[in-house]
């Protein structure tokens, strides 16, 4: 089964990202939908994602993980050395998600914000399902 990545389709960190996620991501285990998306809507409300979310979300094996375990969780499945940032899954929640939590707040002051969301190559547009 495809991971689902649910992203800020706005968000200039965000996308680059997802770009970041496609490179190191050869056996396409993973899919893309904006949060902003009709299908990225529908998939929130599926999986009783909270409506106020301002996180990447992984849907995973029928679950979702936000913040610092999406994060994580994703890493743990891209190419070559990726996989041993899972390490820090071992630190309590409460405090990777301090750390997530200073990005995410301030990714529009520091990476900038688009008016609309980002358009895949046409290489890459069959994993986005919006």
């Amino acid at each position: 089964m495809k991971r689902i990545i649910l992203f800020d389709g706005v968000c200039n960190f965000c996308s680059s990202s997802v770009q970041f996620i496609i490179k190191r991501d050869p056996h396409q285990k993973f899919q893309f939908a904006s949060l902003q998306s009709e299908v990225g809507q529908k998939l929130i409300s599926k999986y009783n994602v909270p409506n106020d979310i301002d996180s990447i979300v992984l849907i995973k094996d029928n679950r979702y993980y936000t913040k610092s375990t999406a994060a994580l969780n994703i890493a743990k499945s891209l190419h070559r050395l990726y996989p041993v940032f899972s390490i820090f899954l071992l630190i309590p929640k409460i405090l990777r998600d301090k750390v997530y939590q200073i990005i995410a707040k301030n990714r529009y002051r520091w990476f900038g914000k688009k008016d609309s969301c980002m358009l895949p190559s046409p290489e890459d547009r069959e994993r986005f399902i919006d």
